[in-house]
């Protein structure tokens, strides 16, 4: 359940309460795509860095352990050593990054694994039963996320069937949140909006979905290449149509400045690779901006890679020596630095909610927004 604490402009500050704990919102979720976070980061270390919500991929975990065996070991949490809220991706963001290996039907898609190319069909109750096999926190309706830019027929078209799924899914979880041996009963859903860069399509689809009554609303099928200035736009366009009383959730969300400029358009909850999938390049973000610490600059630099940072690698290590360890291809390199990013994403999250809490967003927004994505 969601409870709006307070607002500032269009920004909010709430809380969500699942049987995992209750997340602060605003919020970030850190991705571990199959179990772990790509860099050797263990959900043992998440606590470390102040993680709340740990997203895991319905697809990736389908393939490979098999839901049904992590069913059989106790759920994901059990699996992973995670006790915290989970949220599971569908499956459907697969149907736009695979489109070479998919064909999409109306009963629901069509795959070919990446892995191995064995033959995989997934549609919305498929979904909600591995998701259920993983007893996650927080199921996604299986949606269909279409590339940007798209012809408005086959966007409209997208989105009624995407409806219809988000119907079948509800359905099938009920069904699933009754049964003797569901792990989660608790289990909740999320509806997702999309409607490519099309402002009347979104709006129609939101007012569709909402009236479903579900756990929570994201937006869906934004960062898949368009201008920031469109994300913006379709945000600002959706999000006076969302309901008031439910957690909204932008998919696959972003930069630090991107998070910053979503909260001021409403946005509760994010998730995005970039700060990990950065960390493994060396790239790191800091409240100076980011900073490449592959650059030569840095080989007698014995400062912390921030000194405005508190984490376990800020507090132990240089960047003269994580810069050697980039250079050795050493894979503590990549680890360090991903423990960093993600710690400062949950620090921003933090801090953007103490910002809300003394009524100074504003000031905070007009500060960061850009600082903290130009490049030192």
């Amino acid at each position: 359940m969601y409870k709006l604490i307070k607002t500032e402009g269009t920004a909010r500050r709430g809380e969500f309460s699942t049987v995992h704990g209750t997340i602060q919102t605003p919020a970030f979720m850190n991705v571990a795509t199959c179990g772990a976070i790509k860099g050797a980061v263990s959900a043992y270390d998440l606590e470390d860095i102040h993680c709340q919500v740990q997203l895991c991929n319905t697809y990736h975990l389908h393939l490979r352990p098999g839901d049904a065996l992590i069913k059989e070991l106790g759920g994901l949490h059990q699996f992973t050593g995670w006790s915290g809220p989970i949220l599971t991706d569908s499956g459907g963001f697969q149907v736009f990054s695979l489109s070479s290996l998919r064909k999409i039907k109306e009963e629901g898609v069509y795959f070919a694994s990446h892995i191995d190319g064995r033959k995989i069909f997934m549609g919305p109750e498929e979904s909600m039963q591995i998701q259920s096999n993983l007893g996650s926190t927080i199921a996604m309706a299986f949606d269909e996320c279409v590339e940007n830019p798209a012809k408005f027929d086959y966007s409209k078209a997208s989105c009624e069937r995407t409806t219809r799924w988000l119907i079948r899914c509800k359905e099938e979880m009920e069904k699933l949140n009754s049964r003797y041996d569901t792990l989660n009963k608790n289990q909740l859903l999320f509806g997702i909006n999309q409607g490519c860069t099309y402002d009347r399509l979104r709006i129609e689809h939101m007012c569709a979905i909402a009236e479903l009554d579900l756990d929570g609303y994201a937006i869906g099928g934004l960062a898949v290449g368009e201008p920031k200035e469109d994300m913006y736009r379709i945000i600002s366009s959706v999000e006076p149509y969302m309901p008031v009383n439910k957690i909204r959730y932008l998919m696959g969300v972003g930069t630090p400045g991107n998070i910053i400029e979503a909260v001021s358009r409403g946005v509760d909850l994010f998730d995005c690779v970039m700060p990990s999938r950065n960390a493994r390049h060396g790239h790191i973000n800091t409240w100076s901006g980011i900073r490449n610490l592959n650059n030569a600059k840095y080989a007698k630099d014995m400062q912390p890679l921030d000194p405005e940072c508190d984490c376990p690698t800020c507090q132990k290590h240089s960047r003269a020596y994580i810069h050697h360890l980039f250079k050795a291809k050493e894979m503590l390199a990549m680890r360090l630095c991903v423990m960093h990013n993600l710690h400062f994403y949950n620090t921003l999250l933090q801090r953007i909610r103490d910002s809300l809490d003394n009524g100074n967003f504003k000031e905070f927004h007009d500060k960061y927004a850009d600082l903290l994505d130009t490049r030192i």
